[in-house]
């Protein structure tokens, strides 16, 4: 024959006073929780792709600061390490984004960072999600020569 303990624990884990409204209490903050990691990560994504993009746009801006003088006198496509700085953080500067910018021999490379303010992770403690984006790009020549 089982405790009086035993009889009490039983007839408590059967009654549902209160029951109910504590399931759906847990069961909506999972979904809050559920819902802003959809919808605070899917921004934070588009963030990245937006600073992964003017990444690149500021680094072809950057490529095109030709150093014309070498260009006219021996052909060879050359960057201007200092024009090539200068344009692409002027680009950077007009879409309003901040980063940095090097120039390595030919290559130019932009890293950006943007900050996103989160919307509803921002109640769990979490105000912002850093993200970064980076783009290189160097000089071409396109056209060799004239075809037929």
């Amino acid at each position: 024959m089982p405790s009086a303990s035993v009889y009490r624990l039983r007839r408590w884990w059967r009654a549902e006073e209160g029951r109910v409204t504590a399931f759906v209490l847990a069961l909506l903050l999972g979904l809050l929780a559920l819902t802003g990691l959809s919808l605070d990560g899917g921004l934070a994504l588009a963030s990245k792709v937006r600073a992964g993009g003017q990444a690149e746009s500021a680094a072809r801006a950057g490529a095109q600061a030709l150093d014309l003088a070498a260009y006219r006198a021996t052909g060879a496509v050359r960057v201007d390490p200092a024009r090539a700085r200068d344009l692409a953080q002027r680009y950077l500067d007009s879409v309003g984004a901040t980063g940095t910018v090097t120039v390595a021999g030919e290559t130019v490379t932009v890293t950006v960072t943007a900050v996103y303010r989160t919307q509803l992770l921002s109640l769990a403690g979490i105000d912002d999600i850093h993200t970064h984006g980076r783009g290189a790009a160097h000089p071409q020549r396109g056209v060799a020569g004239i075809e037929p």
